[in-house]
């Protein structure tokens, strides 16, 4: 059975290290820096993956073939697409992400580099809360806005969960003067719903990521980011990939065995505020 390759939860690969991820699908070949320090070989030649799973908040370099990486993805049987869009890009929260316009234009080109609006899922994630003064503010409206640009493109399965804040991440909030608000989850279960009214309005799915808790929200599923049955059924030729559950991600974590090829070391210089993965901002 042909290997899942996911580039990559662990930075943006494609926004950030487009040439070296273009080298290496050229090669066939990357090293990985992996999360305990060692480094390993991957084995990413198109004749041996089922499918290519790319993470990003800014498809800019896919799209534009940058140092070739169009041309190198294309070379697999199938791409899939995490497409992450908060509505935060541009702004004091992700300075160097494209803004909510910007984003929203890639995803015509994106369905044509597809081949099917069905592989390619929007991440409205994740959702985030702060004060400004006395003022409570939040990108969980900007939802309503994105929701009919989806629905109108067919795209229809949307992944969600709110901020989490880790200690790396609380210290840099401190650091540029961020009052976050982490509200409870009572609060956080209210605004679910809000999300799956707008969402029912415009026929998408709405899947938690990794939060359990918000399964009991009528209208909310849960999500398996990488999804060996369903990239089978999207498959050119209906290829099996595995079903086993990725033991290597968290507990609340559904999706099935993959191979992530990026690392945290690949600095992403995106500088999002509550970013888990880079430590150096």
């Amino acid at each position: 059975m042909q290997r899942v390759i996911s580039a990559s939860r662990r930075t943006d690969l494609v926004a950030s290290f487009s040439g070296w991820l273009a080298e290496g699908i050229h090669r066939g070949q990357v090293k990985v820096a992996g999360p305990s320090g060692h480094t390993y070989s991957v084995d990413i030649d198109p004749g041996h993956v089922h499918s290519l799973v790319l993470w990003s908040k800014n498809f800019h370099n896919l799209i534009h073939n940058a140092s070739s990486l169009l041309d190198e993805a294309q070379r697999y049987r199938q791409l899939y697409l995490h497409f992450t869009i908060t509505g935060l890009g541009g702004t004091f929260m992700e300075k160097g992400v494209p803004d909510p316009p910007a984003a929203v234009s890639q995803l015509d080109p994106l369905i044509s580099i597809t081949g099917s609006p069905e592989r390619i899922t929007v991440r409205f994630d994740p959702i985030v809360l702060w004060k400004e003064g006395d003022a409570i503010r939040s990108n969980l409206d900007f939802f309503s806005l994105l929701a009919p640009e989806l629905a109108r493109r067919n795209i229809r399965r949307v992944r969600f969960s709110f901020a989490q804040w880790y200690r790396k991440a609380v210290r840099r909030a401190h650091r540029h003067g961020l009052d976050y608000i982490d509200p409870p989850s009572e609060q956080k279960l209210a605004l679910a719903s809000r999300m799956v009214e707008t969402a029912r309005e415009f026929g998408l799915q709405l899947l938690a990521c990794s939060q359990e808790f918000l399964l009991s929200v009528e209208g909310v599923r849960p999500s398996a980011c990488i999804d060996g049955e369903l990239l089978r059924n999207l498959h050119p030729e209906y290829a099996p990939a595995s079903t086993k559950k990725d033991r290597t991600q968290r507990k609340e974590c559904h999706c099935t065995e993959s191979i992530d090829i990026g690392s945290y070391a690949q600095f992403c210089p995106q500088c999002c505020l509550y970013c888990y993965a880079n430590p150096s901002y």
